[in-house]
């Protein structure tokens, strides 16, 4: 099974340049220069992780970044906005300037990838479980999720996991791009035209016409 390292973000906007280069240049420049430690980062995760992020701030702390496994001697960096719309320009920034570097893949924001069981606070959710209708909203989609074992009472882990099954099944981007308004109810209230996350991406891309 293959494993994906999240780490959340705060808040704020800015950009600047000094005399040794943009707040970009400098990002990279540190990450060139970790690289080794980087890439083997499980030898001191905790330690690493911390550096990496605070680096990340620098160029604005709503980034954040997830690591791929090691695959054929390469792991892929995503760098993510965490669902941030205004930080959306500082990934597209801080992903123009990477450096081409051999055992490394860069990709800006969360992408699309086989929906997986998700855990967040006392909820745990399984994946297939999950079902999703979608109505059009213009040029937008309007989304409810149905979640097994949804209570009123425990709506904002559910939210928040609702959340994350969606940036799983449709990718950063689409998510706050293209959906307008999002609720969340239990899975027996689902209609069966509802779908799954596994088919929810191409019915998405049907609805707004992106294929």
């Amino acid at each position: 099974m293959a494993f994906i390292w999240i780490i959340p973000a705060i808040l704020l906007i800015g950009t600047f340049r000094s005399s040794r280069g943009t707040r970009e240049q400098l990002f990279w420049k540190w990450f060139q220069e970790n690289e080794a430690k980087l890439f083997n980062f499980e030898s001191d995760q905790e330690r690493i992780f911390h550096q990496l992020l605070a680096q990340l701030h620098k160029v604005n702390p709503s980034l954040t970044f997830e690591f791929g496994p090691k695959t054929n001697g390469k792991r892929e960096f995503i760098i993510s906005a965490d669902g941030i719309k205004t930080a959306f320009p500082s990934v597209e920034a801080l992903y123009a300037a990477a450096p081409n570097l051999p055992r490394w893949q860069f990709i800006k924001f969360r992408p699309r990838r086989a929906p997986f069981d998700i855990s967040y606070g006392d909820v745990l959710i399984k994946a297939d479980l999950v079902r999703v209708s979608l109505e059009a909203a213009g040029s937008k989609a309007n989304l409810i999720i149905y979640l097994p074992g949804y209570s009123d009472s425990e709506r904002r882990n559910y939210m928040a996991a609702a959340f994350l099954f969606l940036d799983q099944a449709l990718g950063e981007y689409d998510v706050e791009t293209y959906i307008d308004q999002i609720a969340v109810k239990a899975t027996d209230e689902s209609p069966h035209s509802s779908y799954s996350l596994q088919q929810l991406p191409s019915a998405f891309d049907r609805l707004l016409r992106k294929q």
